[in-house]
């Protein structure tokens, strides 16, 4: 019997993040199903509850589209303390009964001149491809792979995200 995998976007980073760890820890015949879904908050999350919520919207909005075994929401956003925007990211996992599990994930600050550019009202990866001055680095590296000059991209930062939801649900499963 497959197992149907839905995630709630195309972007390459997540879908990539999500069939990397599914595919490692899931022992069964898999198909993934990539959907456009809304998240239902900002286009630019300006806090961690603002980024979950939006994770848990894409997850649960791909679930109804879907009515996969496995429905993965993720959303990337940012918050500041103590003044200083840092970079945040949350993933949530409904499964077919409709239970939610969340999880987040690394979190770096943001050079000033980039936040000063989200701060006004502008989503981070437009600023970043202007940083960069490349196009679609929300697609590949993202910013966390720009300012950490590559050692962690934002595909592999979204796999840890996978990991602990994956995580959780075989602890709840034991």
């Amino acid at each position: 019997m497959k197992m149907l995998i839905a995630i709630g976007t195309k972007n390459k980073a997540k879908t990539g993040a999500v069939e990397a760890v599914v595919k490692q820890f899931v022992n069964e015949e898999l198909v993934f199903e990539h959907v456009e879904v809304a998240s239902g908050v900002s286009a630019q999350p300006m806090t961690d509850a603002e980024t979950r919520e939006g994770a848990i919207n894409r997850a649960k909005n791909t679930r109804n589209v879907s009515n996969a075994d496995f429905s993965f929401g993720l959303e990337g956003g940012v918050k500041e303390i103590d003044g200083v925007m840092y970079v945040c990211n949350w993933g949530a996992l409904v499964l077919k009964d409709g239970q939610v599990i969340t999880a987040a994930g690394a979190q770096i600050p943001l050079p000033e001149t980039v936040a000063e550019d989200v701060k006004s009202g502008r989503e981070l990866g437009p600023v970043m491809d202007e940083y960069t001055q490349q196009n679609d680095i929300r697609q590949h590296s993202g910013a966390i792979g720009i300012f950490t000059h590559d050692l962690i991209d934002r595909k592999e930062m979204f796999e840890h995200v996978i990991k602990l939801l994956i995580g959780q649900y075989f602890f709840q499963k034991a």
